[in-house]
């Protein structure tokens, strides 16, 4: 969000890629190669380097190492006062040195995710405009120039071959839902936790926000807000805007992962149907969401031993998020033998009017495939609330994506676990102000029956001698690997069979052995698992026959891993 340097990046490195004996050489100035966070080391530039680069006297006399350099950094970090400083400090690092950066990162992955990314990143995006200083690698689109899209898309690649683009329209942050072009911060964040957990190239990734207006009215107000001063566009013409866009990136990315973050509910399962089994796609928010509570879902039944044809599943939330891990927890169903029909029986939606009915006009279309019918219960007209449809129905799972604090409440909690021996409950509504319940008073309410997992990091539990690890559902649980895998093989779709294997994958890693034990597995180890589910994914990419085979699945992949260190500059002309 800030810089170390008082310098202008906007129009200071030229990549100048010229064709030199089959070389991209790119040209600098020398201070031009020491604000170029791609190429930069800092104080790590070799006295030889700084001999050939012009670089004497433009950097302090000592040589330092790069875990010198970590060691120098974490210990500004942890002068920081809270959260959103440490952010804006480790985005000033990112600024000046991605080596230095993810290094860092990579050594306190655990200690960083909720400060990179969610929930602190919630603080930076609804005051993006007011703490703008870089725009960080990121392209902006306007809805307003779609002629200029290929040339705004060529010039922030600068000649990088770019593999993975998150996109974002910012309709759905989080949970804290409209934020125009100031969303962009979570396709730059995204972007950060693929590197650090997955070993993701930064120079062939980009972040990009479609910016088609906002209808948060006090960023329209806001005289210091740097998006388009209109209401967000919608229909036809917003649709003909992002079909504008993924052609244009399509056809200038030939090897691309297109990668859709935080699209409102009017649009995203609507893209993602158009383009799923067209290009190489993932929607996050319906399929990502919908993976990791799968994974969680089958990490509580390895713990309660108990089967998932048994489930009741009840979701609190029927939105984007909500309906798009039925749908991915549905075709589990199917997968492991049931008739769709019968599996269809198992799902409940309950949103904001209570339990979803089918002859509701309102409903969307991922709504509508799980709604039910009234001539299944004797008081249909009662079930208006979330306590109502609970006691009617029994769930052995319920999901909270709605956003509403404090919705899972202890009556609710406590008939729900009078019929079932082992509650499965996730509230994975974010960033925590928005939580539907606590990990604590959930295990508390259940006597320590309830399998938990949390959107956002939940200390440990103690109840009667055992504490209870609450595992997070955590999306970066599974898409950096999942991303990993797919372009390690370079697969030409992401298919089910893709995201079955990831969601197992992880699943698997959980010890149901360990009194207390998490559904989830840790996120310190991160990118440990990171590799597991890649290595899966790409697996089951070649089994399907997207991608042409390899010798070595594990090896494939590995070899496609970035790593954090400092490379001689073999391409670099310096100019005067």
């Amino acid at each position: 969000m800030s810089r170390r340097f008082d310098y202008d990046f906007s129009g200071a490195v030229s990549w100048a890629h010229q064709q030199r004996k089959g070389e991209h050489i790119m040209k600098y100035t020398p201070q031009q190669l020491l604000h170029d966070p791609f190429l930069n080391k800092g104080t790590a530039f070799s006295q030889a380097e700084r001999d050939a680069y012009g670089l004497n006297g433009l950097l302090p006399a000592a040589i330092q190492s790069l875990d010198q350099q970590v060691a120098q950094a974490y210990a500004q970090y942890l002068t920081k006062a809270n959260a959103l400083e440490k952010r804006l400090f480790l985005m000033q690092l990112f600024n000046v040195n991605h080596v230095l950066f993810y290094k860092l990162f990579s050594e306190h992955i655990s200690e960083f995710m909720p400060v990179v990314y969610d929930p602190t990143i919630a603080d930076t995006i609804e005051n993006y405009s007011a703490l703008f200083v870089e725009p960080q690698n990121a392209t902006y689109l306007s809805i307003e120039r779609q002629d200029d899209i290929p040339a705004a898309l060529a010039n922030a690649a600068n000649g990088r071959d770019i593999r993975l683009l998150v996109v974002t329209d910012a309709e759905g942050i989080l949970g804290i839902g409209d934020w125009g072009t100031q969303g962009v911060d979570i396709a730059v964040g995204k972007l950060m936790v693929y590197t650090a957990a997955a070993g993701i190239d930064p120079s062939q990734v980009l972040p990009v926000v479609l910016d088609a207006g906002t209808n948060n009215q006090a960023l329209l107000d806001d005289d210091l807000y740097l998006g388009l001063r209109r209401t967000r566009a919608t229909g036809k013409p917003y649709r003909a805007f992002a079909d504008t866009f993924v052609a244009a990136a399509t056809a200038q990315f030939p090897h691309l992962y297109l990668h859709f973050e935080d699209f409102g509910r009017d649009n995203a399962a609507a893209i993602l149907d158009q383009y799923k089994d067209r290009i190489t796609t993932f929607n996050d928010d319906i399929q990502g969401t919908g993976i990791i509570v799968l994974a969680g879902l089958l990490g509580a039944l390895n713990i309660s031993k108990q089967r998932l044809e048994d489930q009741v599943y009840m979701s609190f939330g029927a939105g984007t998020a909500g309906a798009g891990i039925v749908a991915r927890v549905f075709d589990e169903f199917v997968a492991q033998g049931m008739a769709p029909e019968e599996a269809r029986r198992h799902f409940y939606l309950v949103d904001k009017q209570g339990l979803l009915f089918d002859d509701d006009p309102t409903l969307t279309p991922a709504q509508r495939l799980f709604a039910r019918k009234r001539s299944e219960f004797a008081d249909a007209a009662a079930l208006t609330t979330l306590e109502a449809a609970v006691a009617a129905i029994h769930p052995t799972v319920l999901v909270g994506t709605s956003t509403v604090p404090g919705a899972f409440t202890e009556p609710i909690i406590r008939e729900m676990a009078a019929h079932t021996a082992r509650p499965v409950i996730f509230p994975i509504s974010n960033p925590t102000k928005l939580m539907e319940a606590s990990a604590a008073d959930l295990i508390n309410w259940t006597d320590g029956r309830a399998l938990v997992a949390t959107g956002i990091p939940s200390a440990p539990v103690s109840l009667n001698g055992v504490t209870y690890t609450i595992g997070q559902a955590n999306n970066a649980l599974i898409y950096p690997g999942l991303g990993l895998g797919t372009i390690a093989v370079a697969s030409t779709r992401l298919s089910d069979g893709m995201i079955s294997a990831a969601a197992h994958s992880l699943g698997g890693l959980i010890d149901a052995s360990q009194p207390g034990a998490a559904v989830l597995p840790p996120v310190t180890q991160l990118d440990a698992f990171s590799k597991t589910v890649a290595d899966a994914v790409a697996q089951q990419a070649i089994a399907e026959g997207l991608a042409k085979p390899v010798a070595d699945v594990a090896a494939t992949v590995a070899a496609a891993q970035w790593h954090p260190e400092y490379r001689p500059l073999t391409d670099v002309e310096i100019v005067k």
